[in-house]
């Protein structure tokens, strides 16, 4: 992060320890940095993330030269180290997986602190305030992939560190990402991060916020959006009804919604080519939040919430301003979660080896006592930052089950009158050239997803219950497959696991701790990401309305 000359050689820190205050004031501030002369040290300046190990060794020695030059600052006219470029040591101190880096940033780190200069100190352990940084270093077998983000973007954030546990599934995550926000494509740059932007801020996910507030502004984004969407153009205001309604109750979107967008009269209007990048934009935040939500990320070292520069003290405790209590722990005795796994294995079993056929009107009824089932989730959270309210527009409209008893739902939708490989692969192919070969990768990767192993035990086939847990978030949004039996979810899903998946599906900003640890209690932290990650590309859009507009 680039960074321009201070006052005074300690960094002021007085509003660290207020997110929801600082936030806005803070992209503000680092706008001004980026705008100013270059006098400190960058990532992308130094190229400390070339793929060249000589130009890196020699952009690492010139690091160490301008901040060592800043800290023999006594002459007038030298620079003094920065805020962003402290911050900006920290996060390679914390998360570069080439060793050398790391290294050298500690080591300027602690040079700095010996010269008086007040140093940041990271507010969290790791990247998840539900899964222990050791035990997420043993899960992730391969480095590679982290070096590989590094070298790409200059960072290996939080969302990164997690994923790493299934690295196949990472790297189609990261080309589909980065398609979808650096490529060629018929939406502006700053644009697609302020998307993202309004997105996570239907869930009041402020990890992503901030993440891709620092990308708007990177793409050249106007400041003044962020500080509401009063401030943005009419044509991005105009995404708001197909935002909330994506985020959540995707079932009401209709034909008129895509109309008033794209048709010949709509002001401003939208081309077909446009809004298909906009809803995948949109799709790709809102379930992003869920990941996020669901595996309790932690702020990055270098976000406001993630760092500060007072002394360790009771009462700043490691943990994210945003992220559910760290205390709140659901598990019980290992010999209880043992037994758990071998009942949830028999049960697999008998399912597989089960030869009755149940008619289609079972099969219906099935599916609408699943979806009909009472799962309360919501729980008492503090209020989101004001900042992140005035990034949405009508704040209480929130997912409401799908089928409410006693309540006229609304039409149930079968799956195979609208499927992803006959209709929305040649639909996104056709308006976004190759997003729809990279989605169909991320399909096919999640689904086929497994390690033959369940906890303890290895060898194991574990398609039927990832089927029940694909097709069960599904059925929470009126998804219905004519050629399933929905008694499995029920077998197979005990209900602390539904009530995860159904919060971090439906209502992400509700997760906790306890909800977390309540469900698999003796199965790797890997096996439950991996349910994140089968979330994560579950929640539908429903595209067809925008399908039944291009024919």
């Amino acid at each position: 992060m680039p960074s321009s000359p201070v006052a005074s050689r300690t960094c002021p820190a007085n509003e660290d320890n207020a997110p929801a205050r600082a936030f806005g004031s803070a992209m503000s501030r680092r706008h001004r940095y980026e705008s100013e002369s270059d006098v400190g040290p960058t990532v992308k300046s130094l190229a400390l993330c070339s793929r060249d190990e000589a130009e890196r060794a020699a952009s690492l020695e010139e690091l160490s030269r301008r901040v060592l030059a800043c800290l023999g600052a006594g002459r007038p006219g030298s620079m003094q180290l920065s805020k962003p470029t402290l911050l900006h040591l920290l996060l390679l101190s914390r998360s570069c997986p080439l060793e050398e880096v790391r290294e050298r940033a500690t080591e300027l780190l602690r040079t700095a602190q010996e010269q008086g200069v007040e140093v940041p100190r990271a507010l969290s352990s790791g990247p998840s305030v539900f899964i222990p940084a050791k035990e997420m270093l043993k899960e992730v077998a391969d480095q590679d992939v982290l070096t590989e983000s590094f070298l790409s973007t200059g960072r290996v954030d939080h969302i990164t560190m997690v994923m790493a546990m299934h690295p196949a599934y990472l790297s189609c995550f990261l080309r589909t990402q980065h398609a979808l926000l650096e490529m060629d494509g018929p939406l502006p740059h700053d644009w697609r991060h302020y998307i993202a932007v309004m997105a996570a801020a239907r869930h009041h996910c402020s990890y992503l916020v901030q993440q891709h507030s620092a990308g708007f502004l990177d793409a050249g984004g106007e400041e003044s959006w962020l500080s509401g969407l009063q401030h943005a153009p009419t044509k991005l205001r105009s995404l708001q009804t197909l935002n909330k309604l994506l985020a959540h109750r995707p079932w009401l979107i209709t034909q008129q919604h895509i109309q008033e967008l794209v048709c010949p009269g709509a002001e401003p209007r939208w081309s077909l080519a446009e809004l298909i990048h906009a809803v995948i934009l949109m799709a790709h935040a809102h379930s992003l939040c869920s990941f996020g939500w669901g595996c309790g990320l932690n702020p990055e070292p270098d976000h406001i919430g993630g760092y500060t520069f007072q002394l360790p003290s009771p009462s700043h405790l490691p943990r994210s301003p945003h992220s559910p209590l760290a205390h709140e722990d659901g598990r019980q005795e290992l010999g209880e979660g043992a037994m758990e796994v071998e009942v949830l294995m028999q049960k697999m079993v008998e399912l597989q080896q089960q030869e009755e056929e149940c008619t289609q009107e079972e099969m219906v009824t099935r599916f609408e006592r699943e979806r009909s089932e009472s799962i309360p989730t919501t729980v008492v959270r503090e209020a989101p930052p004001d900042l992140l309210l005035r990034l949405v527009e009508d704040p209480e409209f929130r997912y409401e089950d799908f089928a409410p008893k006693g309540e006229q739902s609304p039409p149930t939708m079968r799956a195979q009158d609208y499927s992803w490989e006959d209709h929305g692969f040649s639909l996104v192919n056709r308006l976004l050239p190759d997003m729809g070969q990279l989605l169909d990768e991320k399909f096919q990767v999640v689904s086929n997803l497994t390690y033959h192993r369940m906890a303890m035990h290895e060898g194991v086939d574990t398609h039927t219950l990832r089927k029940a847990l694909w097709n069960y978030i599904h059925c929470l949004y009126g998804i219905r497959y004519d050629d399933y039996d929905y008694g499995s979810v029920n077998v197979l899903l005990e209900r602390s696991l539904k009530v995860f998946v159904k919060t971090m599906a439906c209502h992400p900003e509700q997760t906790t701790a306890r909800v977390y640890h309540a469900f698999w209690r003796h199965f790797r932290h890997s096996e439950k990401v991996r349910t994140l990650s089968n979330a994560h590309l579950t929640r539908p859009p429903r595209p067809q309305s925008v399908d039944r507009l291009t024919f």
